[in-house]
């Protein structure tokens, strides 16, 4: 069983959609290690609303903190300070999916980022999104997992952008799963079509 790490190169890219449909092409389980902010309609229940297979179990944050912020910040205005021994891979004999929160850069505490919570044996994939910028955040993000030594590969969302795309890809030099286009929604119908088209690249 593997274990893959969905990160992003910026917020708001699409690596919740992103996790729902490698959950759903995988039957894995899905964790969320750090929530901030939309408690009440957090990640793992947006994932989990469009997940058809009845498999997929999804894990309980380690933390959930009140403001969308950055993890260390919406922790301290929480008032704690986040334990890294307090964030405990879940136990399973299923494939897991694991959705990190913004960049790999994104700070956790003082101390630590995002890219501490990913370990050597993961597969990482990087969801991409065409903005100005763009280009430099995918390739930094991808030659950085690349120094660490990790499995990378790209998901592009949005709708196509050959230029950019193309450029990411001739000098990221890691394999492309796809891309999920801008759909007008997405539903459990819709995620289960990218989940079947995605099967083969996982």
């Amino acid at each position: 069983m593997n274990t893959y790490f969905i990160t992003g190169i910026s917020t708001d890219v699409g690596k919740t959609v992103a996790s729902a449909i490698i959950t759903e092409s995988l039957e894995a389980d899905y964790w969320k290690p750090l929530q901030a902010g939309e408690l009440d309609n957090c990640d793992t229940k947006k994932v989990e609303r469009l997940i058809s297979n009845s498999k997929s179990k999804f894990h309980p944050n380690a933390y959930a903190l009140e403001t969308p912020m950055s993890p260390h910040a919406s922790a301290d205005i929480d008032g704690i300070t986040i334990d890294m021994k307090k964030i405990t891979v879940p136990k399973t004999k299923n494939n897991l999916v694991i959705e990190g929160a913004g960049g790999i850069l994104v700070p956790i505490n003082h101390s630590k980022t995002i890219l501490d919570l990913i370990q050597p044996n993961y597969k990482v994939i990087v969801v991409s999104r065409h903005y100005l910028g763009s280009i430099n955040h995918t390739l930094l993000t991808i030659n950085l997992l690349k120094e660490k030594g990790f499995d990378v590969s790209i998901l592009f969302n949005g709708n196509e952008h050959k230029t950019t795309e193309s450029i990411i890809t001739k000098m990221a030099q890691v394999p492309v799963i796809g891309r999920i286009e801008e759909e007008p929604y997405f539903d459990k119908n819709v995620v289960k079509e990218y989940a079947e088209l995605f099967k083969n690249k996982l």
